[in-house]
């Protein structure tokens, strides 16, 4: 039986069709016996299916042996956290993150929190899977419920990267978008509180609810952002935050209620990490970098870029020893949080950073403008290879350089833009980043390409 719910790096499939509670037990059986896993950490996302899904995935485990160390509900950045912190074998959180209502899917590390390797680690448990040949049960696999403490030493890993002494009094919107992201917030919440952090907190569609009465949180699309960018006005807040499914991404927005896009984010988080280690080295993604690029040089750092996706940054954040590392749609990984990408980190050092330099906007507005950028933008066409194409060829005479280490990267000397196909729909995406000048017209050129 060939499984369709097996992607590039994790699981995803439609509910019923790629995958349900059978499949899922296979994949479970697949991922002990690929990792000869005698430990395994389980958590699930809020999703209507994730309860049951989750249930024949710990039933696998034990089936082949396995310890499976639950955290019921939690986000993925506790699953991977929790691995490395009970010495287990291997991780899976049960998540459809943000995708539609009838999806769901896993996400999976082994040993130490790290990703499986997509040719050899997911492809054998793929295999296994697919082959179901595993024989009657083994003995010894039973299930333990570890939520309390995993996530007392999560939260206190999590505030280990802030200084709460230097918090100064500000007033934080925070919307989970009724996914995994409120009962952990509230943990962290509350060990703040216990060591008197002056932060205010409005809360908004707070209470996980797998139905999502608000849809789906993805703070990535802008039509998701108005929202909480009304809220940050209307209570006047400091600052807001919103997560997506899973809460292993995090989006903010300044006093003025403004989305900061996520390239400023990285930006300034790298530039938070070199002043405490001076000369480190920062991973960035291929799609905008100069504003990263930019404050990297000018503290003194070492840039590497990595390809987009969470495998291919996880494995150069280990490659290269780098103390953090981060991709414009909102994944920030930290050599301190197991390599791994958190969505709750990057907001608690935003609120030192205001707390201690002054407000968001300010912070960024230097970089804002010397390197606007059009945000990604997606076009749905017939053949996107063929589109793709078209644009390479109307753009490469006139290139300063050239780079595919993500889809097809043109530095034009006063802009850049990265375009990219899709791989799971037709859809191409296109960045577009400048020296200062507005990137409307420059996208419109590229769009009359692709669209012709």
């Amino acid at each position: 039986m060939t499984l369709t719910c097996f992607k590039a790096y994790d699981i995803r499939g439609r509910l019923g069709i790629d995958l349900d509670e059978s499949i899922a037990f296979r994949i479970g059986r697949g991922f002990a016996r690929a990792l000869d896993a005698r430990r395994v950490v389980l958590g699930r996302d809020v999703r209507a299916s994730s309860a049951a899904l989750s249930d024949a995935v710990a039933r696998a485990l034990i089936a082949e042996g396995a310890e499976v160390l639950d955290l019921g509900l939690s986000g993925t950045e506790e699953m991977y956290f929790a691995t490395t912190h009970f010495g287990a074998c291997g991780g899976i959180c049960v998540t459809a993150s943000h995708n539609p209502m009838d999806y769901n899917g896993m996400k999976m590390v082994r040993a130490a929190s790290a990703p499986l390797d997509a040719q050899t680690g997911l492809a054998t448990v793929r295999a296994l899977a697919e082959a179901d040949a595993f024989g009657p049960a083994r003995n010894g696999g039973h299930r333990r419920d570890v939520s309390a403490m995993a996530r007392g030493a999560y939260v206190a890993r999590v505030l280990s990267f802030v200084d709460i002494a230097a918090l100064q009094p500000l007033r934080i919107v925070v919307n989970a978008g009724n996914g995994a992201a409120g009962p952990t917030f509230d943990a962290i919440a509350e060990a703040l509180a216990a060591q008197d952090a002056p932060l205010q907190f409005i809360r908004m569609h707070h209470e996980p609810d797998g139905g999502f009465p608000h849809g789906i949180p993805n703070p990535l699309l802008p039509e998701n952002r108005p929202p909480t960018a009304r809220r940050v006005r209307q209570e006047g807040a400091d600052m807001g935050v919103a997560w997506d499914g899973d809460f292993d991404r995090c989006f903010l927005f300044d006093h003025r209620g403004d989305f900061v896009d996520g390239e400023y984010v990285v930006g300034l988080l790298a530039g938070v990490f070199l002043a405490r280690e001076p000369g480190a080295t920062i991973i960035h993604d291929p799609r905008v970098i100069w504003n990263t690029l930019d404050v990297v040089q000018r503290a003194g750092g070492r840039a590497v870029q990595a390809r987009t996706g969470h495998a291919f940054v996880k494995q150069a954040m280990r490659d290269h020893g780098a103390v953090y590392g981060g991709e414009m749609s909102a994944h920030h990984y930290f050599r301190d949080f197991v390599h791994c990408d958190s969505g709750m980190i990057p907001w608690l050092m935003i609120a030192q950073a205001i707390s201690c330099q002054g407000p968001l906007a300010s912070l960024l507005a230097a970089q804002r403008a010397a390197f606007p950028s059009s945000g990604e933008i997606n076009f749905t066409l017939a053949d996107p290879e063929a589109a793709i194409g078209r644009v390479v060829s109307a753009f490469e005479p006139l290139a300063k350089g050239i780079d595919q280490t993500d889809g097809t990267s043109m530095d034009m000397g006063a802009w850049r833009f990265n375009l990219r196909s899709s791989n799971t729909e037709p859809v191409v995406r296109l960045n577009v980043e400048t020296r200062g000048a507005d990137p409307a017209p420059l996208v419109a050129q590229i769009a009359a390409v692709l669209v012709p």
